[in-house]
């Protein structure tokens, strides 16, 4: 993070923007930028009111807390995928994002499962949308081996480092066949150093994925690698807490010093996570894992547990707690219109299952 710091070390920061008024012409609710920030397999309640996060607790305090936030599965991957384009399309693994049924390969573990399905997607996502309405996307990945890699992990790039600090499973814009032809992919799966750039010079996507890297997103790493510092280690959940924590409010820092924080366009970032830290079918036993769209019989759709999800916004809501269920699907709705496209796809368009969008936190 100090790469990004330095760069725009001189700019002021901006804890609390006033809101805008909107000009001749300009429509208030849509945005110019979304950037979603997304953690890694923690419940609600490990967040919110701990100690170890008070990064992110203050951020929820003063802009916007969504109180009955759900994952959509277990494992990540899906979740990821389910941001992207509002349904997990059968995936509930890690497997690569070019696994198949009955691919052997050593990253297509579950390969040989019934009900495996193709992990490259081939229907619309966000980002066919974003590139129709003439809108830009990226993905911001902390330790990416390199601009537009399709790696699985990362490897140390010295002695002192852990390999697999990057996860594919964690970039779901790689399972969409659109990007993996996309010819222009080094410009648009970037590391943290284009983040600390193009936060200097304000020149951003609309939207964005910005993914932390193993250590820094909750998730933990092994810790009989003695590479792997000890607030890595899967074990320690409070370390790992207060470690994405610190990052966390170092980035969101960061982006309210940017240009574009302060221009009078609509900005929002949202913290989310992929799913809770479960399932642990006694403790969770009772509990709801899901909502807006899910399917509790379903192995790819079942839930993923209750979840903290943050909006701050430079011009919005302050101080609001939003008790309406909603799950990614609900964020991927409230994207489509924020951004001005009237589609949504897939469970995102489920108002029957009572996805709806995000107002109270987006615009209310």
């Amino acid at each position: 993070m100090g790469r990004i710091k330095g760069l725009i070390s001189a700019l002021p920061f901006l804890a609390l923007a006033p809101l805008a008024s909107c000009g001749k012409g300009e429509n208030p609710r849509q945005y110019a930028h979304i950037f979603v920030i997304v953690e890694e397999n923690r419940g609600f309640d490990q967040i919110i009111g701990n100690p170890s996060a008070p990064n992110i607790n203050r951020l929820a305090e003063t802009y916007g807390l969504a109180t009955r936030f759900y994952g959509e599965v277990h494992p990540s991957e899906a979740n990821y995928v389910a941001m992207l384009a509002g349904s997990t399309f059968g995936i509930h693994d890690d497997d690569a994002w070019y696994c198949s049924p009955g691919k052997q390969d050593p990253y297509c573990y579950k390969s040989q499962r019934p009900d495996y399905v193709d992990h490259t997607i081939r229907s619309k996502s966000l980002v066919d949308q974003l590139d129709k309405a003439d809108l830009t996307w990226k993905g911001y990945f902390e330790s990416i081996p390199a601009a537009g890699s399709k790696a699985v992990f990362s490897s140390a790039s010295n002695p002192n480092e852990p390999d697999r600090l990057y996860a594919a499973k964690h970039n779901a814009f790689l399972n969409f066949a659109s990007v993996q032809d996309d010819s222009r992919l080094d410009m648009k799966l970037v590391g943290f150093d284009r983040l600390a750039k193009d936060l200097a010079s304000g020149d951003l996507p609309n939207y964005a994925h910005i993914i932390p890297n193993q250590c820094n997103e909750m998730h933990g790493m092994d810790g009989n690698d003695p590479t792997v510092p000890p607030d890595c280690v899967y074990s320690n959940d409070q370390g790992l807490i207060a470690r994405g924590d610190k990052e966390i409010g170092e980035l969101v820092r960061e982006i309210q010093a940017s240009p574009a924080w302060s221009a009078k366009a609509n900005f929002a970032v949202v913290i989310t996570w992929d799913e809770d830290d479960g399932p642990h079918p006694s403790r969770d036993a009772g509990k709801t894992q899901g909502c807006c769209g899910y399917d509790p019989k379903s192995p790819a759709n079942f839930g993923g547990g209750h979840i903290a999800t943050i909006v701050i916004t430079n011009h919005g809501p302050r101080g609001v707690k939003d008790d309406t269920p909603y799950n990614h699907y609900s964020l991927l709705r409230t994207t489509e219109e924020a951004f001005g496209i009237s589609e949504h796809l897939n469970e995102a368009g489920d108002d029957a299952a009572g996805v709806v969008p995000m107002s109270k936190l987006f615009w209310n």
